[in-house]
Order: C-alpha cells, then sequence, then structure tokens
C-alpha cells in the first residue's frame, strides 16, 4: 500500500494530487501551516487523510515527521509560489522554496537508510529557473538563469535534487510551466481573470486592471500536471523532466477567452492596463518542450488551452449563482 506525504497538500497541486491518491486508496499523510480554509475544507472532504500542523522552515520538525510517517511516496509542493511574493520576502523565499527543501531530501536519504527501503521524492520545481532563456523552447538541458528570487530559491532546490539522486535517493524532479484551475487563488492572474470576466458579467464589477497584456505563457491544466508527477516519482529510473504543452498564448488571448466564455463580446472595453502590476523582470515569453516526459513517461496533456480557461470562467460563475441563494434554500 502506498504511504504518501504530501507538502503543500492544501493548495491547487496538492489538493488534485490528494484526489488522485484517495482513487488510488493510498493513505496519505499532508503538511499544512495552520488549519485555514483550504486545510479544514480538504478534511472535511477526505476525512481519511492525516493533517499535520507544520512548517518547512523548521527542518528537525519536518525530518521527525517523515521519521515518523515513514512514507513511500514524498511529494514536496509546498513554498511560496508567486513570483511577486518572492519580490516581497526574498529570505523567507530562499528558506521555504529553497534551502527547506535540502531538509527534505536529507530526511528522505536517512530514513530509506534506516529501513532500507527505497522512498521515492518528487521535487515541483518551475520554469522559472530558466529566467529569460535565449532558446525557445526550454528542454531540461536549458541553462538556468533565474531573474527572481522564486526562481533562485527553485534553482538551489533543483541542484539539491540532482546532489541527492547522485547519494542514491530515488528523487525526482518535474520542471511545471505556467498550469491553471479553478482552485487558484485570485493572486495569480489567471484565476483573477476569469473571477473578473464572471462579475463582469453579473454586473458585480466593471472593469479589470492588468500589467502587460503581451506577456506569454505555456498554459496547462492542473490535473494533466498532477498526473505528471505520479507518473514520473513512480518510474523506475529517478530523473528530471520538463512538463508543459508546448503551446504559448498571450496574456491578451487569455482575457479574450474567459470574457468570451463569460458572454462578453468586446473585452477590451472592461480591461485596463496598470503599469503598477509590470514587473521590470516580468519575462517576456516561456515555452515548454515536454518531448522527454512524453516520450518516458507517456505524458500527455488532456484539456487544451480553451476548454481550460472555460472550466474556469464556469467555475467562477457557478460560484456567484451559489452565493445568490439565501441559505437554507432548497432548489426544485
Amino acid at each position: 500500500m502506498i504511504r504518501a506525504f504530501i507538502t503543500g497538500i492544501s493548495g491547487q497541486d496538492g489538493s488534485y494530487l490528494a484526489d488522485q491518491l484517495v482513487e488510488e486508496r493510498a493513505e496519505i499523510h499532508g503538511l499544512i501551516r495552520g488549519w485555514d480554509t483550504d486545510s479544514l475544507a480538504l478534511a472535511k472532504r477526505y476525512p481519511g487523510i492525516t493533517l499535520h500542523d507544520g512548517d518547512l522552515a523548521d527542518a528537525n520538525g519536518v525530518a521527525k515527521l517523515i521519521h515518523d510517517i515513514e512514507p513511500n511516496e514524498i511529494y514536496n509542493l509546498a513554498g511560496i509560489s508567486s513570483v511577486a511574493q518572492s519580490w516581497e520576502m526574498p529570505v523567507l523565499t530562499g528558506e521555504i522554496t529553497g534551502i527547506a527543501v535540502a531538509g527534505i531530501l536529507d530526511a528522505s536519504l536517512r530514513l530509506s537508510e534506516a529501513t532500507g527501503r527505497s522512498v521515492r521524492v518528487l521535487q515541483a520545481s518551475s520554469s522559472e529557473m530558466f529566467g529569460n532563456p535565449a532558446a525557445s523552447p526550454q528542454s531540461e538541458s536549458t541553462p538556468l538563469s533565474p531573474t527572481s528570487p522564486y526562481g533562485a530559491a527553485k534553482v538551489y532546490a533543483h541542484h539539491m535534487v540532482q546532489v541527492y539522486r547522485a547519494r542514491g535517493l530515488a528523487v525526482s524532479s518535474c520542471i511545471f510551466y505556467n498550469h491553471e484551475s479553478p482552485r487558484r487563488p485570485e493572486t495569480f492572474v489567471t484565476r483573477k481573470i476569469t473571477a473578473s470576466a464572471a462579475r463582469i458579467a453579473a454586473g458585480l464589477q466593471d472593469s479589470l486592471e492588468l500589467g502587460s497584456l503581451d506577456v506569454e505563457r505555456d498554459w496547462g491544466w492542473a490535473p494533466d500536471y498532477v498526473d505528471a508527477m505520479v507518473r514520473a516519482i513512480r518510474h523506475e529510473n529517478s530523473d528530471d523532466y520538463v512538463i508543459a504543452t508546448g503551446v504559448t498564448h498571450t496574456v491578451a488571448h487569455f482575457v479574450s477567452v474567459a470574457f468570451a466564455a463569460a458572454g462578453i463580446a468586446d473585452w477590451k472595453s472592461h480591461v485596463r492596463v496598470n503599469p503598477a502590476f509590470v514587473r521590470s523582470t516580468e519575462i517576456s515569453s516561456m515555452l515548454g518542450d515536454s518531448s522527454k516526459a512524453r516520450r518516458i513517461l507517456g505524458w500527455r496533456p488532456t484539456v487544451d488551452f480553451d476548454e481550460l480557461v472555460e472550466i474556469m470562467v464556469r467555475s467562477d460563475i457557478e460560484s456567484i449563482a451559489d452565493a445568490a441563494i439565501p441559505a437554507g434554500t432548497v432548489e426544485s
């Protein structure tokens, strides 16, 4: 039986991973930092999951937890995941997104050596490690040249993965490009767009302010990316894999598809560019080459761009409708 330990289990990727592992009837343990709304919702949805309140910065505490649980699969999905937030808290980003990973890897190796059995680890790496790459698309061999504290922290963690793999730990990394879903918080531009489109269509909001509309990203469907990490951690040979769709779209295109899905034909009359949202270190375009993952892991994206955006908009429209129904009302 699989016994999995997931850091960041209450986030977008962690919750979708929990969904998949629950279907497999795995024993699931998750690390949370405080009983927030997402953690409470996860505990209510899956009462069989064991949630542990802890702090990734507490290396000894996390190591003890790994030792006590004795998982055979460890997924490290936690950390400060916003580039903008990493500029506001660069030191904490380095500690949580970078240095803490070394503690997880070391505890995993020690557990494997103490028990004499394999402990498999998956590190969630990021396309932000590439910075503004000279070549496109980017593959596993593209030089790492981060342009943000978040990207730099991910590079440190990525290098530590390779260090501990050389020591014999079965650790793989998935270099994730942007992947979205209705579970994204509105601090991410994609969910900000879809939620705003739904509210504007409902007459609850007049306009949407964004940064550059010309930025290009390789956007995919989050559950597809979770499937990739499960395939990677269970492959007989641990390795690094770029996970991406191989297709880019501009922010403007994302907005146009989202507003169309909400029934708004003229999106330009509702959208304003706010220079305050434009970052000087913004990466203009990111495009991933996932041919290695497709060849070795048999991974393929299953949801295309338009469908992804439409799913998110429909979810936001349904949330507005649900909120409008008075408590205690039963629909016939």
